[in-house]
């Protein structure tokens, strides 16, 4: 066997996955938030964007009241005199009572009582001009702070901080305090060990342990527990309700969970008058009692497009013009910089500044256009869900979107990932209206997984004491409303929904019934 060798030329085709192509490809799968994130550290980088101001300036400019208050134009004032004394100096103390239908001397008292006497003394109105957030007439003095009347929602830390501040002198103390109140969540549970705040502060456990004891007397009632039957019998023992019936019951929530009511009546030596307002009793304490001091700041799901019925019938679809990053390339800065470069390597630089604005302007125009697309490609598929509900809601997938609007499939999962529709309806993700295809029975069409799930609530809130149905029974139920469906589904279905088994809602009725 011979090794030769030789030159070939071959001609062929290929994808090449240019800079600007995958920046269009990323654009299409950001959210608006992200996207915005994106656009703004481009803005910083690239001297030739520019954003587009969502609210032009109009043309109609109001008069400039301060150079002429009276609005009549008569701009002739004395050298050195401001325009608003000579004004005021033209009206005596009566006149401005007349018109301002009050009294001169109709003052806060406890704000400025040295500015009240003197307007009740007499006529005299002063003209030193008043600064900002000072309601005297004078200079004198220091003015109140504009932060100080700013009001900020106080956190769970500050909150327990000012406490142990208040319970405890001891530095060492308040030092283990604070450690223990930094390792409480926004829930309001101690997420670390004490035997590891011990070791880490080098100190006892008792120390630590006493240490807990203190915070956790703290309001609210139920911090820095560390597991929730800990967090309930806190709340019980500050109620005075933690006896040793109701200490069994918190022992054994798992038993709750189940609603095994048998075991608990054993398990608590009461009646079942008596369990069902122990459980009662439980249920109006707050599980996660850190929430009152809120944490993050609740994001709002912002739609990428809007849907809104017509007049015809129809549905109109329109992009979201908040979740619109716009920006333009300024070509007249690119041409008078351009100009005044003489430099190879600056040269260079504005070219790539101005071939990465073009291609960030076409990406977003792009993105744009595939969202409506796809958007309104949806809301067809779907006519009946925006029209009766999710009950109507039809199987579909993005292989079927894709060949309708034609385009590749990847493109369409790009497009609905992190993307949400508004409707009158709610704010949906646009995944919400791809579901998987439950067949019908005896040859029917076939029905939205998202619609059988819907279906099955409806069965289950329908229940009552004596007609708990059971997975076999909503099988059949099923069936007899034309989907076929196992058992196995349904089961699958029902926990998705947190709905517990037919044994545990049927000892829930018995309970209620009680």
């Amino acid at each position: 066997m011979s090794l030769l060798q030789r030159l070939e030329m071959r001609q062929g085709q290929a994808l090449v996955m240019t800079p600007q192509l995958l920046q269009a490809i990323k654009l299409l799968q950001l959210s608006h938030l992200d996207l915005a994130a994106y656009v703004d550290a481009e803005l910083e980088r690239n001297p030739l964007l520019e954003r587009v101001e969502s609210e032009p300036v109009s043309d109609h400019a109001a008069p400039d009241t301060a150079a002429d208050p009276a609005g009549d134009g008569d701009g002739d004032f004395e050298p050195g005199e401001e325009p608003w004394i000579a004004t005021t100096l033209t009206a005596s103390g009566a006149e401005m009572e007349s018109a301002l239908d009050t009294r001169l001397d109709n003052v806060f008292a406890d704000e400025n009582p040295s500015h009240a006497r003197e307007a009740a003394s007499g006529d005299m109105l002063s003209l030193t001009p008043t600064p900002y957030g000072n309601t005297g007439g004078s200079f004198d003095g220091d003015a109140p702070d504009f932060e100080a009347s700013l009001t900020a929602e106080i956190s769970l830390r500050e909150h327990l901080a000012a406490q142990l501040d208040l319970a405890t002198r001891d530095p060492m103390d308040r030092l283990i305090g604070g450690f223990l109140i930094d390792a409480v969540d926004d829930a309001g549970y101690l997420r670390e060990s004490i035997d590891d705040i011990a070791e880490r502060l080098g100190t006892s456990l008792d120390t630590v342990a006493r240490l807990l004891r203190l915070v956790q007397g703290f309001e609210p009632t139920g911090i820095a527990a560390r597991d929730l039957a800990e967090c309930l019998a806190l709340q019980l023992r500050d109620r005075d309700r933690f006896d040793p019936a109701m200490q069994a019951l918190v022992s054994r929530l798992d038993l709750v969970a189940k609603r095994d009511f048998a075991a608990l009546r054993r398990l608590c030596g009461v009646d079942d008058e008596d369990l069902v307002e122990m459980l009662a009793e439980l249920r109006r304490l707050d599980p996660k009692p850190g929430r009152a001091f809120g944490g993050r700041a609740v994001e709002v799901l912002i739609p990428d497009v809007f849907v809104r019925a017509a007049a015809d019938g129809s549905w109109l679809v329109e992009l979201n013009a908040e979740a619109l990053p716009r920006v333009l390339v300024n070509q007249s800065y690119y041409a008078r910089v351009s100009r005044g470069a003489a430099a190879e390597g600056d040269k260079a630089f504005l070219s790539e500044c101005l071939q990465t604005a073009n291609w960030l302007t076409r990406s977003l125009e792009q993105r744009a256009r595939t969202i409506l697309k796809v958007a309104s490609e949806i809301v067809r598929q779907q006519d009946a869900f925006f029209v009766h509900g999710v009950a109507h809601l039809r199987p579909l997938n993005l292989k079927t979107v894709a060949e309708a609007i034609g385009m590749h499939e990847s493109t369409v999962s790009r497009v609905t990932s992190n993307k949400s529709i508004g409707t009158s309806r709610g704010t949906l993700e646009m995944k919400y209206f791809f579901t998987a295809a439950i067949p019908g029975a005896a040859g029917t069409a076939a029905h939205s997984s998202e619609a059988v799930r819907h279906r099955i609530k409806q069965l289950v809130d329908g229940e009552t004491a004596a007609d708990v149905l059971s997975d076999d029974a909503l099988v059949q139920r099923l069936r007899d409303e034309g989907i076929d469906i196992a058992r196995r589904t349904v089961a699958k279905y029902r926990e998705s929904l947190r709905i517990p088994s037919s044994i545990e809602r049927r000892r829930e009725h018995f309970a209620y019934a009680r």
